[in-house]
C-alpha cells in the first residue's frame, strides 16, 4: 500500500498487498518502492536454497531454469561451469520484441511489478536484483521494451526479457530524455550492471507483469470513463430536454446491480434542480431513447465488469508468477516446484472482460451524439446544431468520426483470449495472448475517451442553444468547464483542436473534477 514520507514523496512497500492506485502512484507520480526487513528475509532464505543447489554442482538434481534448459530444452542438463552464461543468454535470446515501443507509465510499472513479484521470496534471487530494479526507476533508467511479441504463455517473456537486457548492461534504455545503449545507461546513472547467478535471469521474465502493467492503467482509465460517461450523458439529457425519472431509486432498487445503482446516483446528483427539466415536466412526450434513459442499467453493467476486472488484477499484484518456486521450510530445506503460475489466461479473460465494458460506453455514447445532431430525434434543435443550416455543416461529421471509432472497437474487442497458437516446440501448447488483451484494453479506453469528448463537446453546443434556460448546477459545471478551452461554434471551424483540447479535459480528469465542487463526491 502507498504510505506518505513526506508532502512530496510516497512509498510503495514490496511483499505487500497492492491496489491498483498504488501501482499507478509509482508509474506516474514516482512513488518509492521499499524492500522491508520482511521482505528481505523472505527472500534470502529462498536464495539461501539455491546457491547451495548450484554448489552441488553437477551431483545437484535437474532442477529447470537453475541447471537445465528453458520451455522444450527442459531436459537438457546445463554443465555447472555454464550456469551463470545460461541465464544471460535467456535475457539474449528471449528478447524479439517488436513494435513501437511502451510509453515511460507502462515501463516503469513493469519495473515496479516485476520487484514485487521478486520481493514476494518465492523466486530465489538475491536481494541485490530487486534493489537493481529499484534503482533503475530512482535514477529513471527506462529500458527500451517493445510492445509485440509476447503470447502470455511463460508470461510476457519478450517484454520483460528486453527490461532485464539493461540490468545486465546490454539492450537499450532511455536516460535523461536520450536513447543509448543499456550499459552507457547504467553508467550515466551511477548504477553497476549485474552478474546473474542461477535461476535469476528466469526469475526476471517468468511472469505476467507487461499485461498487468498496461492492464492497470487501462482498467483505472475505464473506471474513470464510467463515472465521465455519467458526466456527459446528463449533459446531453439536458441538451435533449430528457427525464431524470428513469434515474429513480426505486427503479434502481428492484433490479440491485451496484454499477446500476452508482450510475444512477450519479445522474440524480447532476441533474439536481435544473431549469431546462422544468421547462419542459408538462410536456407530451412519454419515454426518452434508451440512450438516455438507459444509462444506469449501460454504464452500470461496464461498471460491474471493470470491478472484476479489478479484483483479478489486484490479485495477480500478490501473485507469484515465476517457474519453478521455491517454497522454504522452517528448517531452511526447501521444495522446488514446477507450475504453470505464468499462464496469462486469467489476466487475459478479465481484460477482454475490461475491454468490452470500456467499448460500450462509446457504442451508447455515439448513439447520444446522434440524438443531438439529428433534428428528427433533437427535440427542437437545429440540425447537426449549426447556427446557419445548410451553410454550415455543424457538428455533422464530428457524430462520423464518433462511428469510426465505434467501429474500430468493435473490432478490438474480439476476445484475444479465445486465441491460442502453440510454442517452444509443442511444449507450451496452449497460451493467452493476453499481452494483446492488455494492449487492446488500452486502445480501446483511449478511443472511449474522444468519443466521450465529442459528446461533450456536441452536447455543450446543445447546452447553450437551449438558454437562457440553466441546466442542474452539475451539468453546468460541466458545461463551464469545456467553455473554458473550447468556444461556442458560432459558423464551421475546424473541430480537430476542439476535440483534442475536450479530450484532454477528460485525460487530466480536469471534467471529472469540474461537478465535484457544486455536487460534492459521485460515484
Amino acid at each position: 500500500m502507498v504510505r506518505p514520507v513526506s508532502k512530496d514523496m510516497q512509498v510503495v512497500g514490496l511483499g505487500e498487498a497492492w491496489t491498483l492506485e498504488d501501482l499507478e502512484a509509482v508509474a506516474t507520480r514516482r512513488a518509492r518502492l521499499e524492500l522491508g526487513p520482511a521482505a528481505r528475509t523472505r527472500v534470502e532464505a529462498a536464495r539461501a536454497f539455491v546457491d547451495r543447489l548450484a554448489a552441488e554442482g553437477d551431483h545437484a538434481p535437474n532442477v529447470y531454469g537453475v541447471n537445465t534448459g528453458f520451455g522444450a530444452l527442459a531436459e537438457t542438463r546445463i554443465d555447472a561451469l555454464e550456469i551463470e552464461t545460461l541465464q544471460h543468454n535467456l535475457l539474449r535470446s528471449h528478447a524479439v520484441g517488436v513494435g513501437p515501443d511502451f510509453g515511460p507509465e507502462v515501463v516503469r510499472a513493469m519495473i515496479a511489478l516485476r520487484a514485487q513479484v521478486l520481493a514476494l521470496g518465492y523466486s530465489g534471487v538475491r536481494p541485490l536484483v530487486i534493489e537493481r530494479l529499484m534503482a533503475l526507476l530512482e535514477a529513471d533508467v527506462l529500458p527500451r521494451i517493445p510492445s509485440q511479441g509476447s503470447v502470455g504463455a511463460s508470461g510476457d517473456l519478450a517484454p520483460l526479457a528486453h527490461l532485464a537486457l539493461v540490468l545486465i548492461g546490454e539492450g537499450q534504455a532511455d536516460y535523461q530524455g536520450q536513447r543509448m545503449d543499456g550499459g552507457a545507461a547504467l553508467a550515466a546513472a551511477g548504477i553497476e550492471p549485474i552478474a546473474l547467478r542461477a535461476k535469476e535471469g528466469l526469475a526476471l521474465i517468468n511472469g505476467t507483469q507487461m499485461m498487468l502493467a498496461v492492464g492497470t492503467l487501462a482498467v483505472l482509465a475505464g473506471e474513470r470513463l464510467c463515472t465521465e460517461a455519467d458526466i456527459v450523458g446528463a449533459m446531453s439529457l439536458e441538451a435533449l430536454q430528457g427525464s431524470s425519472r428513469p434515474f429513480d431509486e426505486r427503479i434502481e432498487s428492484v433490479r440491485p446491480h451496484p454499477g446500476q445503482a452508482a450510475t444512477a446516483a450519479n445522474l440524480r446528483i447532476l441533474l439536481q434542480d435544473s431549469e431546462i427539466m422544468q421547462s419542459h415536466r408538462d410536456c407530451k412526450k412519454v419515454q426518452d431513447p434508451y440512450s438516455l434513459r438507459c444509462m444506469p442499467q449501460v454504464h452500470g453493467a461496464s461498471r460491474d465488469a471493470l470491478l472484476f476486472a479489478r479484483q483479478v488484477l489486484e490479485r495477480e499484484m500478490q501473485a507469484a508468477t515465476d517457474n519453478p518456486l521455491i517454497f522454504v521450510h522452517g528448517d531452511g530445506q526447501a521444495d522446488v516446484i514446477s507450475g504453470g503460475n505464468f499462464h496469462g489466461q486469467p489476466l487475459a479473460i478479465a481484460l477482454d472482460t475490461a475491454t468490452m465494458a470500456i467499448a460500450e460506453l462509446a457504442n451508447v455514447a455515439e448513439r447520444r451524439i446522434e440524438q443531438l445532431v439529428n433534428p428528427a430525434m433533437s427535440s427542437g434543435l437545429p440540425p447537426f446544431l449549426g447556427t446557419r443550416s445548410g451553410l454550415d455543416s455543424g457538428f455533422m461529421m464530428a457524430q462520423v468520426t464518433a462511428a469510426a471509432l465505434v467501429s474500430e472497437n468493435r473490432v478490438l474487442a474480439h476476445p484475444s483470449s479465445v486465441d491460442s497458437i502453440p510454442s517452444s516446440a509443442g511444449k507450451e501448447d496452449h497460451v493467452s495472448m493476453g499481452s494483446i488483451s492488455a494492449r487492446k484494453c488500452a486502445q480501446v479506453a483511449e478511443h472511449v475517451r474522444i468519443v466521450l469528448a465529442i459528446e461533450a463537446l456536441v452536447a455543450a453546443q446543445g447546452l447553450d442553444l437551449r438558454g437562457p434556460l440553466k441546466p442542474a448546477a452539475g451539468v453546468g459545471a460541466a458545461h463551464g468547464c469545456v467553455r473554458e478551452v473550447v468556444a461556442p461554434l458560432d459558423g464551421d471551424r475546424t473541430l480537430h483542436p476542439d476535440i483534442e483540447a475536450v479530450t484532454e479535459l477528460l485525460r487530466s480528469g480536469a471534467l471529472r473534477r469540474a461537478p465535484l465542487a457544486v455536487t460534492g463526491a459521485l460515484r
